[in-house]
């Protein structure tokens, strides 16, 4: 009998073959796995089971032939969660559908993705006393569950349902007896392949192994998101509120969470808790957005508020009458919904922000990231309508492939190739004047084949993560309207808030970034603390953070900006602060502007001497 033998190994990466011999030792095996499987570490753990029993360990001193091991056995491989191959995060539950194609980089899919991935997703149906037949305890086909995409119920929805969620959508595609065994969503490719050596490269030459494929643009089946919802109006009120007082555009990034949205099938709602306003020009017909240097900071306080960016707003508003306070009713069927300039971004802005995804080899298919405009409505009043691209679209901007034209903005252009671009067909179906289905280059193309509409509401019942009042802290970047975010703002602020509770004061989006990007006071090191406690909601967590140096400095701040004595009396009823002084103890710095303690005569700062 021959003493070499091949033992297959089941992991997350797919099945790879090991070649080893009966009285090989376990330890000498499992190097050679993790040699295999590209390990830097014993991160994994191999398995005679696929239920994680009968562990094999370096530290038994046995030979595979002691172990029961034979030629041709599977392995079954689950890497930790602390390591894995290249040093990237493994999701072991892909091992029990080891059947469906996986890439070699797996990804952990977003919270709510994981949570819907677990639902039975079925509509359910009560006994119909006129057509069912049968006892309470049986089924018919007029009551029987109905899986989630099922085309009719989602048409027979007040209103209609023209797209099926994503999950929805999944649980189609892995439907069946094969149960999606061949199921892998491939993303949209319009650039070349590389690697190709048959021939020069282009312009010079090209071929089908290298060639994009053509691309026929579909209406999208299906949507990453089903519906958008504001917490509160003050959310949308005080972003048109720069509108109401310029009459100039303005736009915003919606920061919030994804959840279950219940309306739909495996539905997702992308629920906005704030909007961040980042450096921008605009006027009254265009909007120009400027390079933030607080952009990633931004990210950064939100992700530990339990929030993440989950869209852009803008506005597209022109007062028709300013005595009735309505507003022109533009964007219809008859002239547009999304133009293709605002395609083209919000193409850019998705493919930024990929939905992480199990069944696509690259780890991610599509977005959840949303385009809102508020605009106005068949009534003459602001409304707030809800869009994506479609996928399609994504791939033709990530590939700069669209252009939009110059006069006519419902039109988009497909770039033809060029020596320094080759860029596929693009086409459309379309119907003649004589009923037919045509099909037609995407030059120009509609972009009505490029949108998907999303349902934007608010709530009957408020929601509020962030504390609110008639008098709110400024918001950023409006200094052209004399809003500043500054101390003396912040001390008008706290003044303004006689409540007891520190923790509904501090608790305001627009406050907190101020505390981390101020330049005088940054707290960008030492505020975690306060940002669990909004989260969480913890008083107490509050309580301990207001007792720190670093709010003690922020009222010695506050108290120097010329508040009034009457107004340092509520803020201090406010804070219960003992920390406060005079406006005489401190100086101000001509350099930076920092203030310093009285009897310093250098700058803590920048190290400058006092003038």
């Amino acid at each position: 009998m021959a003493e070499s033998m091949i033992i297959r190994i089941q992991s997350p990466e797919g099945v790879k073959r090991i070649n080893a011999s009966k009285r090989e030792s376990a330890a000498t095996f499992l190097k050679k796995v993790a040699k295999e499987f590209g390990f830097r570490n014993n991160g994994f753990s191999v398995y005679l089971n696929r239920n994680r029993t009968g562990e094999i360990s370096a530290s038994q001193n046995k030979s595979l032939n002691l172990l029961k091991i034979k030629h041709g056995d599977m392995l079954f491989l689950f890497p930790s969660s602390t390591a894995g191959p290249s040093s990237e995060v493994m999701d072991t539950s892909a091992l029990t559908q080891s059947s469906r194609p996986t890439s070699a980089l797996l990804v952990v899919e977003d919270d709510i993705d994981q949570y819907l991935n677990k639902q039975e997703g079925k509509i359910y149906r009560n006994r119909d006393p006129q057509l069912c037949r049968h006892g309470p305890l049986g089924k018919c086909v007029h009551c029987v569950p109905l899986e989630p995409f099922d085309e009719d119920y989602l048409n027979h929805l007040e209103p209609p349902v023209k797209h099926m969620s994503f999950h929805a959508y999944i649980r189609k595609l892995t439907g069946g007896a094969d149960k999606g065994k061949f199921v892998a969503l491939e993303n949209i490719s319009c650039k070349i392949k590389s690697g190709c050596e048959g021939h020069p490269p282009w312009p010079e030459g090209i071929c089908t192994k290298c060639q994009p494929s053509a691309i026929t643009l579909n209406r999208q089946k299906y949507r990453h998101v089903d519906n958008i919802m504001f917490e509160n109006h003050t959310i949308a009120d005080r972003f048109l509120d720069f509108w109401r007082k310029t009459g100039n555009q303005r736009i915003g990034y919606l920061y919030g969470r994804y959840t279950e949205h219940k309306d739909i099938p495996l539905g997702i709602r992308a629920e906005v808790a704030a909007i961040y306003e980042p450096p921008q020009i605009g006027t009254q017909n265009s909007l120009e957005l400027l390079d933030d240097p607080k952009a990633k900071v931004v990210d950064e306080i939100a992700a530990k508020l339990g929030l993440r960016k989950v869209g852009w707003i803008f506005t597209d508003l022109v007062s028709e009458d300013t005595r009735k306070g309505t507003v022109r009713y533009s964007r219809n069927k008859d002239s547009y919904f999304l133009s293709a300039e605002e395609c083209i971004t919000a193409g850019f802005f998705q493919n930024q922000h990929p939905n992480l995804c199990r069944l696509s080899p690259d780890g991610h298919f599509g977005s959840k990231f949303v385009t809102v405009v508020a605009t106005g409505g068949p009534d003459n009043q602001v409304h707030f309508e809800g869009y994506q691209v479609s996928n399609q679209c994504m791939a033709l901007v990530r590939d700069e492939c669209l252009l939009p034209c110059r006069d006519a903005p419902e039109l988009g252009y497909a770039k033809e190739s060029s020596s320094e671009q080759y860029v596929p067909d693009v086409f459309y179906k379309d119907i003649d004047k004589f009923g037919n289905e045509i099909t037609q280059l995407a030059r120009p193309l509609p972009v009505e084949y490029l949108i998907i509409d999303i349902t934007t509401t608010f709530p009957k019942d408020p929601v509020y993560t962030f504390f609110t009042s008639s008098n709110l802290f400024p918001i950023e970047n409006r200094e052209s309207l004399g809003e500043t975010q500054d101390f003396h703002s912040l001390a008008t602020y706290l003044s303004q808030n006689p409540s007891s509770i520190f923790l509904e004061i501090i608790s305001d989006f627009h406050l907190l970034l101020f505390l981390v990007t101020n330049e005088v006071m940054p707290l960008q090191d030492s505020i975690s603390l306060l940002l669990d406690a909004v989260r969480t909601r913890n008083e107490d967590l509050a309580q301990t953070w207001k007792k720190s140096e670093q709010w003690a400095t922020i009222e010695q701040l506050c108290s120097t900006v010329g508040v009034q004595p009457s107004e340092l009396h509520d803020y201090g009823a406010i804070g219960g602060s003992t920390h406060a002084v005079s406006s005489t103890s401190m100086w101000s710095c001509q350099h930076c502007t920092f203030m310093n303690q009285a009897g310093t005569d250098q700058c803590e700062m920048c190290r400058l001497p006092r003038t």
